[in-house]
């Protein structure tokens, strides 16, 4: 990301309100098990399915996350690893097996996949009511439409938080940096959506942006999906805008006992007293994120007992 360096600006006295992610994922949780309480004696209990290599990586911290998440509303969670030695055809059987399935009604897939792993050609192999994080073409389309099926938990989680905290949105000019299918360009068609959605007027930020100082000049709200330590600090967010940092890296930290620490796009130290409002990382959108996922697989799980309960 290249962008143009000014001279720090002193605080004026702006008060940084911390957007913790908690409270946000509480009230998700308390949706997901009221949704769950409506099961028929008889019926399936909800199951998410979470496929993965089996290796060391960033989503294995993700994965813990779902399994604590979903024993604690009542979802049942299938722990599906691939072994290191899988290759390409070992993903798609597994995700064509878990589609077939009818005890499992959310499928989850690691991503991002290092080649030669395909994970659109894996996502291809599920049907859209299983498609759980709302990345296949179907329901990509679909929020496109405005009629949204399922959606990226992740764009969801931190539309939730601006939400919760009151963020203004509606007409308001708001930058999202990013343009991934699975975050960044999910999270602006679902900051744009026509009301009820939040009709947020967006621009678009990426890679190839030249002066983001100049793109977010105005930005009453930035949502930062790079995963880029110290992307935003004070030399180019505008004073008093709130940021929701999406993303996440992990930086070398002596002094944690696994010699490393995870941090956002947000510079904090920066960004105090300058920044209306930041979700810090860890505790921002990463619990949020997980809650989304749940409360999907239990939606996912409801249509799908719904279907099968048409004669």
């Amino acid at each position: 990301m290249r962008y143009l360096r000014g001279p720090a600006r002193p605080p004026v006295g702006v008060v940084t309100q911390r957007l913790e992610g908690a409270p946000v994922a509480q009230a998700l949780d308390e949706e997901t098990r009221a949704l769950l309480r409506h099961a028929e004696p008889g019926d399936a209990p909800a199951t998410l399915a979470s496929v993965h290599r089996g290796v060391d990586s960033p989503f294995q911290f993700y994965r813990r996350g779902q399994m604590k998440a979903a024993r604690a509303v009542g979802i049942q969670f299938r722990d599906e690893a691939l072994g290191p030695g899988a290759y390409p055809r070992d993903l798609f059987d597994r995700v064509r097996h878990l589609d077939r399935d009818p005890t499992v009604h959310a499928v989850l897939v690691e991503h991002p996949l290092p080649a030669p792993f395909d994970f659109r050609a894996a996502i291809a192999q599920l049907r859209p009511e299983k498609d759980v994080d709302g990345v296949g073409p179907e329901n990509l389309g679909r929020l496109l439409s405005g009629d949204p099926r399922h959606a990226p938990a992740v764009a969801l989680a931190a539309l939730a938080i601006a939400r919760h905290y009151h963020v203004p949105l509606e007409g308001e000019p708001v930058t999202v940096i990013g343009r991934s299918e699975t975050v960044g360009l999910p999270l602006a068609l679902l900051l744009a959506a026509r009301a009820p959605g939040p009709s947020a007027t967006v621009t678009i930020a990426h890679s190839r942006t030249r002066n983001l100082r100049g793109t977010l000049a105005g930005a009453r709200t930035i949502f930062s999906c790079v995963g880029q330590p110290g992307l935003l600090t004070r030399e180019v967010v505008p004073e008093g805008a709130a940021i929701i940092d999406v993303g996440i890296s992990s930086i070398p930290d002596p002094s944690r006992p696994s010699g490393s620490r995870a941090v956002g796009d947000a510079d904090l130290a920066s960004l105090e007293g300058w920044a209306s409002a930041v979700t810090p990382v860890p505790g921002g959108v990463g619990p949020v994120t997980v809650a989304e996922l749940m409360r999907s697989t239990a939606r996912a799980w409801d249509m799908q007992s719904s279907t099968e309960e048409v004669p």
